[in-house]
């Protein structure tokens, strides 16, 4: 399938933009990663899910590339040709993925697309080389195939994209030892750690379409609005997502008594049901199945679902009133719906 401007943008379901955005960025992506030495490269193209742990070429559910979408998209709504902001999604999607590789390790979890975590197989040292590999091709990548006049604002861009990401991350860590945590707290560190890189795509979507500097500034607030929502949402889906869909254990985040938006909002409604849920936070005793789906129901009474739900929801919208010019960004508006609601 050839990807055009045209059929980027006349076919506004989610599902179908996040596919085309995938099949275009895809063939620069086995680029980049295959000009990594032996054994990283065999290490990522694993991660990506291309070939199993012994390099032969599998099919694996593929990542989302909202990320990559959200740069060509927002190249097309900024006026300029998709396939212009390519090599911008794939940095990005590279730095999203150093990330991906990392959290794995950091959170000890042991699967990611229904597959064994990279660390899981070739171990820690590995898996912290082949997320520093990665964060390096990224710029790589940015100085090797933008246009010369926009590879310094680039690479500015996205290197103060992946610090703020990873202070959120520092955030998010130090968060789940240090209670209480309020609402607008958890917020301002999502805004870092998810916010930032998904603002930076839409940027950089922007300054390849050869947008002004006010239009660039808009576009990446309209890209940490969407990022809230996608955590938000991503945080509802690591309490009640089907594991057959996300590829991990039921109540996830539970069991790791992570401190996620509805388990804020939830101990900050003061209700019976949040001191149950704090007895149980506070507990050192490992959580058992059955704590977990009571722990769920008591952060459901208490209004944590629906708090975070509604909080997404209220990011969409934010997020969408940020766009500059609403008429020329449909693709845009389509994939920020599918982040505030969505399975995985």
């Amino acid at each position: 399938m050839t990807i055009t401007t045209a059929s980027m943008v006349s076919d506004h379901s989610a599902v179908a933009i996040l596919a085309a955005a995938r099949e275009m960025c895809e063939p620069a992506l086995r680029e980049s990663v295959g000009s990594l030495p032996e054994p990283l490269n065999r290490m990522a193209g694993y991660h990506f899910g291309w070939w199993d742990v012994a390099g032969m070429p599998t099919r694996v559910a593929a990542g989302k590339a909202l990320r990559p979408a959200l740069a060509i998209c927002s190249s097309g709504a900024c006026g300029g040709a998709p396939p212009a902001a390519v090599h911008a999604a794939v940095a990005v999607e590279l730095i999203h993925n150093f990330s991906l590789v990392h959290d794995d390790l950091i959170d000890g979890d042991r699967t990611r697309r229904g597959r064994a975590c990279v660390w899981t197989v070739w171990g820690t040292a590995d898996a912290i080389l082949l997320g520093d590999a990665l964060h390096a091709l990224a710029y790589g990548v940015l100085a090797d195939r933008l246009p010369e006049p926009l590879v310094g604002a680039a690479i500015l861009r996205l290197e103060a994209a992946a610090l703020e990401m990873c202070r959120g991350q520092w955030e998010d860590c130090a968060f789940e030892t240090r209670p209480p945590l309020g609402v607008d707290e958890y917020v301002q560190m999502a805004l870092g750690k998810t916010g930032a890189l998904m603002g930076c795509a839409c940027a950089l979507g922007a300054l390849c379409a050869g947008a002004d500097e006010a239009t660039i500034t808009a576009m990446d607030r309209f890209g940490r609005e969407l990022g809230l929502a996608f955590q938000f949402a991503d945080d509802l889906i690591g309490i009640w997502g089907d594991p057959a869909v996300t590829g991990k254990p039921a109540g996830n985040d539970l069991v790791r008594r992570k401190r996620s938006l509805p388990v804020a909002a939830a101990l900050a409604s003061g209700s019976a049901a949040a001191v149950e849920l704090a007895q149980l936070y506070l507990s050192e005793t490992p959580l058992t199945t059955a704590d977990v789906a009571r722990a769920a129901a008591l952060i459901d009474a208490a209004g944590g679902r629906r708090s975070a739900q509604l909080h997404a929801d209220q990011r969409v919208a934010a997020a969408i009133a940020a766009l500059p010019d609403l008429s020329a960004a449909a693709d845009l508006v389509a994939l920020a719906h599918l982040s505030a609601r969505r399975d995985r």
